[in-house]
This record gives C-alpha cells, structure tokens and sequence, in this order.
C-alpha cells in the first residue's frame, strides 16, 4: 500500500501525510513539481520529526511515476461515483490524491484503475487532503488488514 500525492500545493498537507506514513509504515510518492520548495523546512511543522520516518520517492513528473507505479492506482475524487465504502482494497495499491488546489487532471483521471470518493454531506465540495488520506488509507488498511501490530 502507497500513497501518492499529484502536485502538492501545501507543505503543512504534505508533512502531515508524511507524518502518517510514518506511523502507518505506508510508502509516499510525491509527483513533481510541487506548489512550494520541497525541504526539510517546509515540512517541519507538519511532519516534525516523523518524516525521515517514511520512505519519499520523488517523482519528476506523472510520466516518471506512472513508469513505476507498481499496483492499481486508485485516485480520490470528489467527482467519483463509487465510494470509499463500496471499494474493496487490495494490498498493492496506490492511494493518488490530486493536488488541493486544482485536483487531478483529466489524463490522470483517465489512467486511474478506479476512481472513488469519500461520501459527504449535500453542499459540502471537499475535506482536506491529509484527512482524505488518513481516511481512505485508515479503511484500505482495515479491509486488507495491514495495521502495523
């Protein structure tokens, strides 16, 4: 199981998904470029000390991940019919979160093996992406059981 953010836009989003990833023992793929300079500075509020403690690979662009990604690509999106809840996981696969600002784009929405949502309540767009995260890997994890024990 992997995560993998398209574009980040927000370093505090992806220190916290690192953070996660950390404590899960979950893999991130960060395709490139990010919306803010990639350090260890732009992520230590978020990550703190957490993120030398989950394996990055950087990713030039989505042509360099896409050539390595390894398992079904399952992109969150809030324009998906299927729902996070409706999903049955497998152990390979790779959470793709488009970037906070803009999304995915439509040709990574097309290479997407399957594209899902997390429900909502009626006139609400979006949640944040690093609570996305944490929701959609928290449920892959229980339906594969892959909790570190």
């Amino acid at each position: 199981m992997r995560i993998a953010l398209h574009q980040p836009d927000i370093a505090g989003n992806v220190g916290t998904i690192l953070r996660l990833a950390a404590c899960l023992g979950i893999a991130v793929d960060i395709i490139e470029p990010c919306g803010f300079a990639y350090s260890d500075r732009a992520l230590r509020r978020s990550a703190m000390d957490y993120a030398a403690g989950a394996p990055v690979v950087r990713h030039e662009d989505w042509a360099a991940f896409e050539a390595t990604a390894q398992g079904r690509i399952v992109l969150l999106s809030t324009s998906a019919e299927q729902t996070l809840f409706r999903t049955h996981f497998t152990r390979d696969d790779i959470l793709l979160f488009g970037s906070e600002g803009a999304g995915a784009p439509p040709d990574v929405h097309a290479r997407a093996d399957l594209r899902i949502r997390i429900p909502m309540r009626t006139g609400f767009r979006s949640l944040n992406v690093a609570v996305s995260a944490g929701i959609a890997l928290a449920e892959a994890l229980r339906q594969t059981e892959g909790w570190p024990e």
